[in-house]
């Protein structure tokens, strides 16, 4: 990953000279990479190659950085938290939130057994709300239960101005958006 971040698209053979791997090897940890959410995508052609998503790379961390470890003696406490596959990808793609670290050997929840836990840095409550209210219904606060409690409410509140009352409720149609058409 850090290669492709510091100089953009790569062929499968460039990274594995580089690396001293096989392709094969590139291959199967460019698939690892897009697993764990991180947006590499290929692309065809004679000027293909891998590349992150957008340019993205440049605000994605280098390998091995730590958010949360990087000043010695920082305070700030850790939320744990439940992600779906979707809001993993979610978190990758838009960073936020910034320091967030899977949990392995987590026991899954019946019906949701793709979800994992994570958990997260957080310096504030209502701070680390924005960053878990932008993964929508992917994630499930646990701890602290102040954060829950204020993602609880905040979440209502959006959804008591969403209800289908109001603008355009009686014809299912949203506002500033057509009619949806009839089915015949």
């Amino acid at each position: 990953m850090t290669l492709l971040q510091a100089r953009g698209r790569m062929t499968a053979r460039q990274l594995a000279g580089e690396l001293e791997v096989s392709q094969r090897t590139i291959i199967r940890d460019i698939e690892a990479l897009s697993s764990a959410g991180i947006p590499v995508y290929a692309i065809r052609g004679s000027g293909g190659g891998f590349e992150l998503l957008g340019g993205s790379g440049r605000d994605l961390p280098a390998a091995g950085y730590r958010p949360g470890r990087a000043r010695a003696g920082a305070g700030g406490q850790r939320a744990r938290v439940r992600l779906s596959p979707r809001g993993r990808s979610l978190a990758a793609l838009s960073g936020r939130p910034a320091s967030i670290r899977i949990r392995r050997n987590c026991t899954p929840v019946p019906g949701r057994q793709d979800w994992v836990e994570a958990s997260v840095r957080i310096d504030s409550v209502s701070s680390a709300a924005l960053d878990i209210l932008a993964l929508g219904p992917e994630v499930e606060v646990l701890h602290p239960v102040e954060l829950r409690a204020y993602v609880g409410e905040a979440a209502r509140k959006l959804a008591e101005l969403h209800r289908d009352e109001g603008v355009g409720a009686a014809s299912g149609q949203l506002p500033g958006r057509p009619a949806p058409a009839a089915l015949s």
